[in-house]
């Protein structure tokens, strides 16, 4: 089976103790048997390895922090998850909110442990959250860093985890989200009470030949007008494409530039990439066809 293995950081890549190179955002991949049960380890500096056995218990449930994804019998093993070698608990901050004491530590990982009178929550958090603040929006708790912000609620639920940039605060937040698509959407999204109930383009760049099938997929998926990247042909069906395609999570590039991957959820943290051809004339789509 070939196997692609990704990462969110830059790792050395083992094979039962054998070198076999870097592994990152863009995929390496090698010849496995998951008969054969290999020991897998990434090693990320200041991290602690993560490893794994690659063979048949792993391909039908990864272990939490790995997300694989078929595709015609190939398979992509993308590491999400990494923990800090350090295992000292520091603490960053700890702050007091109508009746809830919030403390932001890592130890590991970036950890915000939630205490109310009867209750005690640690919600786990991005490594971008490490050097965060904290503030009231309206009833909800707001978390913000640099580029990336998050809403709890009074009970510790999460409700909104994001990229971005708040440009709002109070009652009604606002905020500038980069979508990190084809076109590098940036949108301004208006929330209250934790829902989303505004969103508007800033900016995107325009479509090229490479990129249109891209955009137009991605406009599907962020519920935006599909129309500009449809041929008149299909401009009148553009309702019905969403209930054509399903319900996939992302769409990805495929070395056919004919060719595009949709990704759906299989089970949890398992999903398919299925083929979908895709005919331009003129820079616009039309035709989209998902093979036998």
């Amino acid at each position: 089976m070939r196997v692609y293995f990704l990462s969110d950081l830059p790792c050395a890549f083992f094979v039962n103790g054998m070198h076999l190179g870097q592994v990152d955002s863009f995929a390496r991949s090698v010849e496995l048997a998951a008969m054969d049960g290999v020991f897998c380890e990434c090693k990320a500096p200041g991290y602690a390895p993560v490893r794994f056995r690659f063979d048949e218990d792993f391909l039908f449930a990864p272990p939490e922090g790995i997300e694989l994804y078929f595709h015609r019998g190939a398979v992509a093993v993308h590491i999400t998850d990494f923990v800090r070698a350090d295992p000292t608990l520091r603490v960053v901050w700890q702050k007091h909110f109508a009746g809830c004491l919030l403390t932001l530590c890592v130890q590991g990982r970036v950890i915000l442990n939630f205490e109310q009178e009867r209750s005690f929550l640690q919600i786990p958090l991005p490594f971008a959250f490490e050097n965060s603040r904290a503030s009231l929006a309206g009833d909800l708790i707001l978390l913000e860093s640099n580029f990336s912000f998050c809403l709890i609620d009074r009970s510790g639920k999460i409700l909104v985890l994001r990229d971005g940039t708040i440009v709002e605060r109070g009652e009604a937040l606002i905020a500038d989200i980069p979508l990190h698509d084809a076109l590098s959407h940036i949108t301004r999204c208006r929330y209250e009470r934790g829902k989303l109930k505004e969103c508007s383009i800033l900016s995107a760049r325009a479509p090229n030949q490479t990129t249109v099938a891209l955009a137009l997929l991605e406009s599907i998926l962020a519920g935006f007008d599909p129309t500009p990247y449809l041929a008149p042909v299909l401009t009148g069906k553009a309702e019905l494409l969403r209930e054509f395609l399903g319900e996939f999570r992302a769409v990805v590039p495929l070395p056919n530039p004919d060719t595009v991957g949709l990704v759906y959820l299989r089970r949890p943290r398992i999903y398919d990439v299925r083929d979908l051809h895709i005919t331009l004339e003129n820079g616009k789509v039309t035709n989209l066809q998902q093979p036998d």
